[in-house]
């Protein structure tokens, strides 16, 4: 029998909120789940409807403006899974979410790490608009947003004028039902918008009609670009949602490097104001925003749904929703978690704790200036030991990734580096010889070789229960096709995987014919199943382990080169364990 779940979103208002609830909950129609969208102004509303549909689970679009009638009193009188919405989520907010107001959370924003085991996260909506409008012929700079301060659409003027001798600036700048009922705040900014359009050639337009979402993508599409330029102002803040209707109208976007827009600063070239002249934004079109038409589609939307709440549904037990107290979320319970299908890295020296939000801020940004990386010298065996020799031979490029990455590497263990460089090294190799190569990294989050490749202009995707999803999640997405990666790679991985056949199998499927894998493990040839291990370790690796059983997995497979994978003496020590470093390195051949 099919699940049922109801999506429960506030009655209809002038309200970004509402919209993004709605737009949710008609996308949600084309899963394979039942989602039933119902929109709610009351608890006994609410009881009457879940009364009326008896569904498995309810998720809010809640926030706390829009649905404060829902307290604590109703929702624990509720005895199926409740999941709700954070808008405002940055990522203190989402590890301190409790159960006290809902068993679970689904935060919409891509950035975010899951360290808090009640937090799922989903991507963005890019909501579906099949109009063609023409391009105007005279550059038109467009945007909207309720007057609340802050919106920067002062500074959208300045930098129109700035820039162009003839344009056309268009905003819609609606009255809001919380916050500026009466208009006072969006006929402010209007007029001082006005003062400030003194340019000949300089045209300004300015709206207050609240435009349905039909109207608005109409207006969006009818511009050259659209461009937000809020002010940072140091409070931390959820993401915006006016990106997610720019991208829909299908026209460049611009935004400033604001925290409220760090879901769409990775893109290469960068749209934001501070890298580059909106000129220059115009010139790439969009062609660099197509990673998030894939990314943010209705399709992935039901996607992470489904998997949602199909991971609540099959819970054991669910968090109790009590107002005296929170749920303890254990950092080794959170560890455990992710260990169970990838794994913490024996070179990960946050390994006893959860890692500070700055610990990922070289990932966030590609800079305008690629990084030149220079492969070592004389390598003539990929399958091999990384011991004491390799150390020395990959030195130039470990002292390469201090130079560039010195944050994360301060936080490895030096000896543990040689793997990292042996994978930056040899996927870089790989990589070059190809045109625009498609890559994936298995186990990314924290993996310097992974942020030192995307350092030198090299598209990586990625992979991880911190980041998104594991491996086996990852198979089943709609956008994941087979056959389709020049190179994956997994630096100290598979040791922390249970089921390293299958994921070896996986990752075998990925590739393309003549496709390479790239991976490191923890190595003792002498182990033997039972022996001592790491708690966060399945297994040390034995030659038998490489040339037999994985290779076996790696379907239509081969080893890269003759292994030498013979080692008397390991030279690696870590937590009581004498041990090494082997490689794996496969190509595919059919």
């Amino acid at each position: 029998m099919n699940k049922k779940i109801l999506f429960i979103n506030h009655h209809k208002t002038q309200c970004g909120v509402y919209e993004f609830g709605r737009n949710i909950g008609d996308a949600l129609k084309k899963s394979t789940l039942e989602f039933l969208y119902c929109e709610c102004g009351s608890a006994d509303e609410l009881s009457t409807t879940i009364k009326h549909h008896a569904p498995d689970a309810v998720i809010y679009n809640y926030h706390p403006t829009t649905l404060s009638w829902l307290n604590i009193g109703v929702t624990k009188r509720i005895r199926i899974p409740q999941i709700g919405l954070i808008h405002e989520v940055t990522q203190t907010i989402a590890d301190a979410a409790d159960n006290r107001l809902f068993n679970f959370h689904i935060a919409h924003d891509p950035t975010l790490l899951l360290k808090n085991p009640i937090v799922f996260k989903s991507g963005r909506l890019i909501p579906p608009y099949e109009r063609e409008v023409d391009e105007p012929t005279v550059p038109t700079i467009g945007s909207f947003g309720f007057g609340t301060d802050g919106k920067g659409f002062e500074k959208i003027v300045a930098s129109v004028q700035q820039e162009f001798d003839e344009a056309i600036i268009r905003f819609n700048i609606p009255f809001a039902t919380f916050g500026d009922t009466d208009g006072a705040k969006a006929i402010g900014i209007a007029d001082e918008c006005r003062q400030l359009t003194t340019r000949p050639g300089i045209r300004l337009e300015i709206t207050h009609d609240y435009l349905d979402q039909s109207a608005l993508l109409d207006f969006l599409a009818s511009n050259t670009i659209n461009v937000f330029l809020y002010e940072d102002r140091g409070i931390p803040r959820g993401l915006s949602s006016a990106t997610d209707l720019a991208l829909a109208a299908g026209r460049p976007i611009a935004v400033s490097p604001n925290a409220m827009f760090r879901h769409v600063l990775d893109t290469v070239p960068s749209v934001s104001v501070a890298d580059r002249l909106l000129r220059e934004i115009i010139d790439s079109g969009v062609e660099p925003l197509e990673k998030f038409y894939r990314e943010w589609s209705e399709q992935m939307l039901c996607w992470e749904y489904e998997r949602i709440c199909k991971a609540v549904l099959s819970q054991e037990s669910i968090p109790q929703i009590r107002a005296e107290g929170v749920i303890k979320r254990k950092v080794r319970g959170a560890k455990r978690r992710i260990r169970n299908v990838l794994g913490m890295r024996a070179n990960d020296a946050s390994a006893n704790g959860w890692v500070s939000d700055a610990s990922i801020g070289v990932l966030a940004r590609r800079p305008l200036e690629r990084v030149i990386y220079s492969p070592v010298a004389n390598v003539s065996r990929l399958n091999r030991i990384l011991s004491n020799d390799a150390r020395e031979l990959y030195r130039p490029t470990i002292e390469q990734m201090f130079r560039h990455l010195p944050e994360l590497m301060a936080r490895k263990i030096p000896e543990a580096n040689v793997q990292q460089a042996f994978v930056l090294d040899t996927v870089y190799r790989f990589a070059s010889d190809l045109v625009d190569p498609k890559i994936l990294s298995v186990g990314s989050f924290e993996d310097s070789a992974a942020a030192f490749l995307k350092l030198t202009g090299l598209r990586i995707d990625e992979v991880d229960p911190v980041l998104n999803y594991d491996l086996a999640a990852f198979m089943t997405r709609p956008t994941t096709v087979n056959g389709s990666y020049d190179v994956v790679f997994a630096t100290s991985v598979i040791e922390h995987v249970e089921d390293d056949e299958s994921f070896v199998r996986d990752i075998s499927l990925l590739l393309k014919p003549g496709g390479k894998i790239v991976l490191t493990c923890d190595y003792l040839d002498t182990y033997k199943r039972g022996d001592p291990i790491f708690d966060v370790n399945y297994r040390f690796y034995k030659q038998s382990d490489l040339a037999e059983r994985l290779l076996g997995c790696a379907a239509g497979c081969r080893l890269a080169d003759q292994p030498r994978w013979n080692c008397e003496k390991p030279d690696f020590f870590h937590a009581g364990f004498n041990y090494t470093f082997a490689t794996l390195v496969l190509e595919k051949t059919a």
